[in-house]
């Protein structure tokens, strides 16, 4: 098995990583945003999950297309018909097996990610999470509505409870789908 997240997950696409989830909440342009969120993934499944499929390995990871449509597309507004030309660009019908969509209040999430990271620290890993509420609340609406439209690919599971049940959840859909 190969763990990756995304952006990043190579070594081109780690490097837009630090520009696109580190700096100003306003530093980019919404297509611009996920121009750049393509190229890494462009990069990403070049280098990082080609190879492993190739060499009959899973992929599992932290993030993918559908993450740019709820984010750019919902959060950012700029519509599921933009995003979805650029996803049929890079990816064609590429898609994963499984998507696995871990479900949490906006405000429950946004407490456990800033008690996990350090805001004031340089180069800190922030941008999104310092986004309005209401971005948040689009996004996850988005990932949500993702979910509804293509319940056979995708399972919502929720992430309220402690770690442990959630990833006992998350082994189950597994066993029960793949």
């Amino acid at each position: 098995m190969v763990a990756t997240r995304e952006p990043g997950g190579a070594p081109g696409a780690e490097e837009i990583r630090r520009l696109l989830v580190a700096g100003a909440t306003d530093r980019w342009q919404p297509l611009s945003e996920a121009l750049l969120h393509y190229t890494a993934r462009c990069e990403h499944r070049a280098h990082t999950i080609e190879p492993a499929l190739g060499a009959g390995r899973w992929v599992v990871s932290d993030r993918f297309a559908d993450s740019t449509l709820a984010y750019q597309g919902h959060g950012h507004r700029l519509g599921a018909d933009r995003i979805g030309d650029l996803q049929r660009a890079v990816l064609g019908d590429f898609a994963p097996d499984l998507t696995v969509v871990l479900d949490l209040a906006v405000e429950e999430g946004l407490r456990r990610a800033s008690s996990r990271s350090t805001p004031l620290a340089v180069g800190a890993e922030d941008r999104y999470e310092r986004m309005d509420l209401d971005f948040h609340q689009r996004v996850r609406q988005g990932f949500l509505s993702i979910a509804a439209a293509e319940p056979e690919r995708c399972a919502v599971v929720d992430a309220t409870p402690a770690a442990e049940l959630v990833h006992q959840r998350i082994v189950a859909v597994v066993d029960e789908r793949l």
